[in-house]
């Protein structure tokens, strides 16, 4: 399979393309791409998220868009144990550093948007297994019920509020049922503005939206197919 394909021109093309990457390797796709194998993902957290879309035609260009704008659908990559439970949170999207707009609402943002429909693609995550021989398993289209983006919607809320009050220091891991506001990079240029519950401005480290494992586990729990 050639990995420089065009955009899939419906939600079928794009669900039987990743089926087609069903069973290989990460390693038999990079060969086939002419890519580089890193030693590890420690410092390539975007890899394999950008090797899959290289394949199956994302254009990821405009982050704040889904990675198939055009039929409405996000990839996201999750690495799985030998059960299939995931091993990591989800990084879902980058807060803002609009953040402070009162404008915002559940129902319009961009968290919403990005988990309306999501295609999800379970690798091999296990960090005994060699990055080239993680193999990738069955795709899943999943579009969250009413229960799901109720519950989510209340977790998106909760953490708002708490931005809005000036309280966005004050948010931990412990925040959110199933949706989290979790620091994205510790490195000094990357960083948004906000204000402190006195209205002063103040500067904090890059942060982003992020699932809990519980919650991804509760998709992937009945849709994991061994291959």
């Amino acid at each position: 399979m050639n990995f420089l394909v065009q955009k899939p021109v419906s939600e079928n093309v794009l669900l039987a393309r990743a089926r087609s990457l069903s069973g290989l390797t990460l390693g038999h796709l990079a060969i086939n791409a002419r890519l580089s194998i890193p030693h590890t993902l420690k410092y390539n957290k975007g890899w394999v998220g950008m090797l899959i879309e290289q394949y199956l035609g994302a254009d990821s260009k405009n982050k704040s868009e889904q990675d198939f704008s055009h039929l409405g659908i996000e990839l996201k990559t999750i690495p799985v144990d030998l059960n299939g439970k995931p091993i990591q949170k989800t990084f879902i999207c980058a807060l803002s550093s609009n953040i402070n707009n009162r404008d915002i609402f559940w129902e319009t943002s961009q968290v919403r948007k990005k988990l309306s429909k999501v295609l999800w693609i379970p690798i091999d995550g296990k960090k005994t297994i060699p990055l080239c021989m993680r193999r990738i398993h069955a795709p899943i289209i999943w579009i969250p019920n009413s229960t799901e983006d109720i519950m989510l919607g209340k977790d998106w809320e909760e953490l708002a509020d708490m931005i809005l009050m000036g309280q966005i220091n004050q948010i931990t891991a412990y925040h959110g049922s199933w949706l989290q506001i979790l620091s994205k990079s510790v490195k000094k240029q990357c960083s948004i503005q906000s204000l402190d519950e006195d209205g002063h401005r103040i500067t904090t480290h890059q942060l982003g939206f992020y699932l809990r494992k519980s919650f991804t586990q509760l998709i992937l729990k009945h849709h994991f197919l061994s291959v």
